[in-house]
């Protein structure tokens, strides 16, 4: 017999932002990291720490604890291997950029989701008249806040895409969009023999420089400024793209690629990398609410599948193209030209 029909996964979905928020706050408040300095600490030392309030403390602890962020063993709590790792401030590990912008700006924003669906105009600070980039790239600590976040969400897929075995048929490589330069600089780091460029708006460029510093590999990574809207991409044995051309129309995607393969040896490489649908549009959950979050934060952007970036790729007078899946809901597609 078939088990009965329950609501339980609609109810865990639906309130799915209980969890999502509580998550948020402990990164805002810096749990983690504080737990990464004094581990093993009971409720009121950590209550006390933190600057809460006695009423609801322990049952945030403990909901972290339910939820899988925290241990706590004898009434100590301590951070979970994961947390340890990847949500302390102090470590280069760190990936909470991405989840404190989530908590700053997208929780807000996606309150407004289906304004956006009925009217498929963005509601993030173009809402009232803003404009989101204009604003980042005028407040030079909101930007390099803006850029880590991205670093936070490509680490992973960084450090995957700089251990594909391409690489050692390559000399040079240009990362358009860099942001904070950590693609560049895990392909750097994972292959000696490779020099880089991080190519991006005149902005961008002390923060990247600073990082690239920071991993000492100022000597062979540079940053070349540009505007891949008004000039010509750098020219490179490779050219990267990460979370970049899911940010644009159709019309803006393909003028991207084109100047792509137009910046390329014969033989060169095109990589994308997105959170990629997939090509039945059945699975991949993330790929498709990245896609509604284009929506929320974009005029014309949205996600796409492998098999519709081949097609582009093939489209503007790419040779061949496949597609990859890396670790978690990240996939990349080579194109040669």
């Amino acid at each position: 017999m078939s088990a009965p029909l329950t609501p339980a996964h609609i109810m865990q979905v639906g309130t799915a932002f209980w969890a999502s928020k509580t998550l948020l706050s402990a990164v805002e408040l810096g749990v983690f990291s504080e737990l990464a300095k004094h581990p093993g600490e009971d409720l009121e030392s950590l209550r006390g720490r933190l600057g809460l309030h006695p009423r609801s403390a322990r049952d945030f602890f403990d909901a972290l604890v339910a939820l899988g962020f925290l241990q706590r063993d004898d009434g100590k709590y301590r951070n979970t291997p994961e947390t340890e790792l990847f949500l302390d401030r102090k470590k280069p590990s760190y990936v909470g950029g991405l989840l404190e912008m989530a908590n700053h700006r997208l929780y807000g924003f996606w309150g407004h989701l289906t304004e956006a669906l009925r009217t498929g105009k963005p509601q993030n600070e173009s809402r009232h008249g803003g404009d989101l980039f204009a604003e980042l790239y005028a407040d030079p600590a909101r930007l390099k806040s803006f850029l880590e976040a991205m670093t936070g969400v490509s680490r992973g897929a960084n450090m995957q895409i700089a251990a594909q075995p391409f690489w050692a048929r390559y000399q040079t490589f240009a990362d358009v969009g860099t942001a904070q330069g950590d693609l560049p600089v895990q392909i750097a780091r994972a292959n000696p023999h490779l020099q880089g460029i991080g190519f991006d708006l005149a902005e961008v460029a002390p923060i990247f420089e600073e990082y690239v510093e920071d991993h000492g590999l100022d000597e062979r990574l540079t940053f070349v400024a540009g505007d891949f809207f008004a000039g010509e991409l750098p020219r490179a044995d490779v050219i990267t793209m990460g979370h970049i051309l899911h940010d644009w129309d159709l019309e803006t995607k393909m003028m991207l690629l084109r100047k792509a393969h137009a910046a390329l040896p014969e033989d060169g490489a095109l990589v994308v990398y997105e959170a990629l649908i997939d090509d039945e549009r059945r699975h991949n959950a993330m790929g498709l609410m990245m896609s509604l979050n284009m929506l929320i934060e974009t005029p014309g952007g949205f996600d796409f599948s492998g098999a519709d970036c081949v097609g582009w790729m093939r489209e503007v007078g790419f040779r061949e193209a496949t597609v990859h899946s890396l670790h978690g809901n990240e996939g990349i597609v080579v194109a040669l030209k």
